[in-house]
C-alpha cells in the first residue's frame, strides 16, 4: 500500500471526525474497508476473533475498576473535604488558593484517573471560594484546568492502561514511570504561581494554627490510603493493575461507608455511570484494534518506519516533530481519539528508532495532557467553563492556560534531555 494512499486515509478519518462521527464508526469502517480492499471479503472472518480477544483481555478489567474508583471519590465527598485541608496548608504561598488547586489536582488525580472528573470536580469545590475572595479568574481557571490535566498522567491512569493495552508494555511500570513527572509538573505548576504572585499584589489566605492544620490533615487520609495500597501493591509486586484497582474499590467503599454516604442510590449513580464510560471506552479500544489488524497485515507501519529513517532524523528531531503534530492534533481532536489513531502508527516507528517503549508512553500521555488544554477543542477548557457560576467567557479559560502550555512544552524537553526522570521508578521496581 502506498503512503499516499495511508496519508489520504489518515486526514479522511480526521475529516469525518471533525465532522462528527463518532471516533469507533471511523475507525471500525476504515479498518474494515481497507482489509477487505487489499484481502477481500476473508478478511471480516479475521475481525471476528480480533474482537472476541480484545473483549477477554484480562488487563482491560483494570478500567472499569479504576473508574468505579473514580467515581466512589467523586460521590462521597472526599473532594470536598481535601480541599479545605489543603487551603490551610498551602494558602500562605504567594498565590493562595491557587497553589490549592494545583495540589488538590494532583492528590485527587493519584486516585480518579481522570482528567475531565478532576477539572470538574476540584473546579465545583474551589471557584466558589475563590469568586468570594476576589482571585484573578483567568489565573484561577488557568490553574483548573491545567491541574485537571494531571489526572492522565499522575497514576492510576486510564489513558496508561489504555497505552498499554495498545502496546502490549507493563501497566505497572507504566503507572510508575508516570510518578515522578507527574509530581514534578506539579510543582513547575506551583512554581510558576509563586513566582508571579510575589509582591504585594500577590494573594495569599490567613494564616492557620499548626494545630488545626493538624486536625484538617485527617481529611487527606482517605485519598493518601487508596494511592497508597493501589501503587505500594503494584510497586511491590504483590499485584497486577487488575488486582490493586480491586483493593482500591475496596478501600474506597470502605471510606464512603465511614462517611454515611453508602447506600443503593449511591452505588447505582457510581455503578451507571461507570457503565456508561467503560462501554464508550471499550467500544473505542475494540474498533482500535480492527483498525490495527488492517496496518499491521497491510504493512503500512513497515513503510513508514522505512520513510521515516530515509528522512534521516535523529531520534531528537523525530520527537520534535511528533511534539508539533499532537499540538495541531490537540487543537481538534479528544484525548482518547488521539490515543487510539496515532499509537499504532507512531509507536513502532519511535521504538525502531531505540526509544524506549515505557518512556514513550508517558512522553503520549503529556502530549495528550497539552492537547486536553490546546484551544478551540480542548476538553478541560468547556470542563472548567461549564462548572464556574458568575457568566464569564471562556476565552479566560484559553488566556489562563497559556502559561501551563509552555510549562508542559518545556517540561516535554526536560523529559527528552533526561528520561530517567521517568525510567527511574519503573527500573527499579521488584
Amino acid at each position: 500500500m502506498s503512503l499516499s494512499i495511508v496519508f489520504i486515509a489518515f486526514f479522511a478519518m480526521l475529516g469525518l471526525l471533525l465532522l462528527g462521527l463518532p471516533i469507533a464508526v471511523t475507525m471500525a469502517l476504515f479498518g474494515v474497508i481497507g482489509g477487505v480492499s487489499v484481502f477481500g471479503w476473508p478478511f471480516l472472518e479475521s475481525t471476528g476473533a480480533v474482537v472476541w480477544s480484545v473483549q477477554n483481555e484480562n488487563i482491560l478489567t483494570a478500567i472499569p475498576l479504576f473508574i468505579l474508583l473514580g467515581e466512589l471519590m467523586l460521590r462521597s465527598g472526599i473532594a470536598d473535604r481535601m480541599y479545605i485541608s489543603m487551603a490551610a496548608w498551602l494558602g500562605r504561598l504567594p498565590g493562595g488558593l491557587v497553589h490549592t488547586n494545583i495540589g488538590c489536582c494532583a492528590l485527587f488525580a493519584a486516585t480518579s484517573g481522570s482528567s475531565v472528573a478532576t477539572a470538574a470536580t476540584i473546579g465545583t469545590v474551589a471557584l466558589p471560594s475563590l469568586s468570594e475572595r476576589k482571585y484573578s479568574m483567568k489565573q484561577a481557571l488557568g490553574s483548573l484546568a491545567a491541574g485537571g490535566t494531571l489526572g492522565i498522567l499522575i497514576p492510576p491512569s486510564v489513558n496508561m492502561l489504555i497505552y498499554g493495552s495498545l502496546t502490549s508494555n507493563s501497566i505497572g511500570k507504566l503507572f510508575m514511570a508516570g510518578l515522578l513527572p507527574g509530581i514534578a509538573l506539579s510543582l513547575l505548576f506551583m512554581l510558576y504561581i509563586g513566582v508571579t504572585n510575589l509582591g504585594e499584589g500577590g494573594k495569599r489566605e490567613e494564616k492557620v494554627s499548626l494545630r488545626d492544620r493538624i486536625r484538617l490533615s485527617a481529611n487527606l487520609i482517605p485519598p493518601a490510603v487508596i494511592f497508597g495500597i493501589v501503587m505500594g501493591s503494584i510497586y511491590a509486586g504483590i499485584a497486577t493493575a487488575t488486582e490493586s484497582a480491586a483493593l482500591g474499590v475496596m478501600v474506597a467503599l470502605w471510606f464512603a461507608w465511614r462517611s454515611k454516604r453508602l447506600n443503593l442510590a449511591f452505588l447505582q449513580s457510581c455503578f451507571v455511570q461507570t457503565a456508561r464510560i467503560t462501554g464508550m471506552i471499550l467500544l473505542i479500544i475494540t474498533a482500535a484494534f480492527v483498525l490495527n489488524l488492517t496496518i499491521s497485515l497491510t504493512g503500512v507501519v513497515d513503510d513508514l518506519t522505512a520513510w521515516v529513517t530515509s528522512l534521516g532524523l535523529s531520534t531528537t528531531g523525530l520527537l520534535l516533530m511528533l511534539i508539533v503534530f499532537y499540538l495541531c492534533l490537540g487543537m481538534f481532536m479528544d484525548v482518547l481519539s488521539m490515543q487510539v489513531l496515532t499509537i499504532p502508527i507512531t509507536y513502532p516507528i519511535v521504538v525502531a528508532l531505540g526509544v524506549d517503549p515505557i518512556w514513550y508512553g508517558v512522553f503520549v500521555v503529556l502530549m495528550c495532557e497539552l492537547g486536553m488544554i490546546t484551544p478551540p477543542v480542548g476538553m478541560n477548557l468547556f470542563v472548567v467553563q461549564s462548572v464556574r457560576k458568575d457568566g464569564g467567557t471562556i476565552q479566560e479559560v484559553m488566556w489562563g492556560v497559556l502559561p501551563y502550555m509552555l510549562i508542559m512544552l518545556v517540561f516535554a524537553m526536560l523529559l527528552m534531555a533526561f528520561p530517567q526522570i521517568a525510567l527511574w521508578l519503573p527500573n527499579m521496581m521488584h
